[in-house]
């Protein structure tokens, strides 16, 4: 059947334009109007004449020549100004003999982040003068081509900097790309997430709980803090020789427990395990021994004002110290006074100092 199918499609000659313009980097639309000019399918006047459309011709925009699209995008005036700043910006001289070969420009050695500003900078060029020339046309306004430029190296920018391709360390390609505002992506470089504590709102409880886990055993610790950051209470548990998870939902439930009993109704519980906040809306990844407290639990938040939330490990220093001091204690330790080993990282979360993480990609 394949090759049936393959004997009776219509062969079409492989284009390298096709899959530099439609790119995840480019706004489809943008897209659309480039490969209808590659396929000379724009409503320009020598078109609409070969059609059959009789109507005098004149360029919208130099207003000295009849309209071509070869001509309204490279002949033009207006056009060569604006390609005479492109030549400059990646320091480059051209000439072009048909519409195809802008797209040389791409071949060249760029790194992949800088191949995608100068196709999206090409890309955005010939939509700026296509909307310019419908402005004149159809609305007579025109627009200074200095203006055309600003639009196309905002749109440019914007596509430059939310691509996902790496640039090399060319100081030529530094200078290209500062020209359209773009900033570099070095390779393998990770990126940088500021993480800051946050204190609850006045009359909430926060509880940050964590847990640990070695090849012998398992622990869980958490602290209660409210709006003004006062230290409530600590504390850590050892929960014998299981998983993390396990030990993280015994944190867990172990916080509301401690909450339950001090009558604390508003409770803001965050976890550094997106899996544990998830089993709050589906418990069957709850393991079958924790399955009963796990039910009273929930029984009991419903009684509060509840939230689980998730926090990146390194706002949860407190909580993952006390963790691992239940690594070595035989039963339920509560600290009713802030412990010399959380003094530090609770000042900073005090304070409000920001933590970084750094992820790779």
């Amino acid at each position: 059947m394949r090759d049936a199918y393959n004997y009776k499609k219509h062969h079409f000659p492989i284009v390298s334009w096709a899959k530099l313009i439609w790119s995840k980097d480019i706004p489809p639309s943008k897209s659309l109007l480039v490969w209808r000019c590659m396929l000379n399918k724009l409503p320009t006047d020598d078109n609409l004449i070969t059609k059959g459309c009789h109507l005098p011709s004149i360029c919208s925009l130099c207003f000295n020549h009849s309209e071509s699209s070869f001509h309204l995008f490279f002949e033009c005036s207006y056009a060569q100004k604006i390609w005479r700043w492109l030549a400059s910006a990646i320091n480059f001289n051209f000439q072009f003999q048909s519409i195809e070969e802008i797209w040389s420009l791409c071949n060249r050695a760029w790194s992949p982040q800088c191949k995608t500003v100068i196709t999206v900078a090409l890309v955005n060029l010939l939509n700026a003068i296509w909307y310019a020339r419908n402005q004149s046309r159809f609305r007579d306004k025109h627009i200074h081509w200095r203006s055309s430029i600003s639009l196309i190296i905002s749109s440019t920018s914007m596509s430059g900097n939310n691509t996902k391709a790496a640039a090399s360390s060319s100081m030529s390609e530094f200078v290209i790309m500062k020209k359209f505002n773009v900033n570099i992506h070095p390779p393998n470089a990770p990126k940088i997430i500021e993480v800051i504590w946050h204190p609850p709102i006045t009359n909430w409880i926060k509880c940050n709980s964590d847990a640990s886990s070695n090849s012998l055993t398992s622990s869980c610790g958490g602290i209660f803090r409210n709006s003004n950051v006062d230290f409530l209470l600590g504390f850590a548990e050892n929960v014998g020789p299981e998983n993390a998870f396990f030990a993280e939902i015994s944190g867990a439930m172990r916080a509301i427990d401690i909450a339950y009993q001090n009558n604390w109704r508003n409770l803001w519980l965050e976890l550094d395990s997106a899996l544990v906040v998830n089993a709050f809306k589906n418990n069957s990844v709850i393991p079958w021994k924790l399955r009963n407290r796990w039910s009273n639990c929930i029984n009991k938040t419903k009684s509060m004002n509840f939230i689980a939330s998730h926090v990146f490990r390194e706002g949860n220093q407190c909580a993952d110290t006390l963790a691992n001091l239940g690594l070595a204690s035989t039963h339920l330790t509560i600290w009713l006074d802030i412990p010399d080993c959380i003094k530090t990282f609770y000042v900073q979360n005090k304070l409000g100092m920001p933590n970084f993480r750094f992820v790779n990609y």
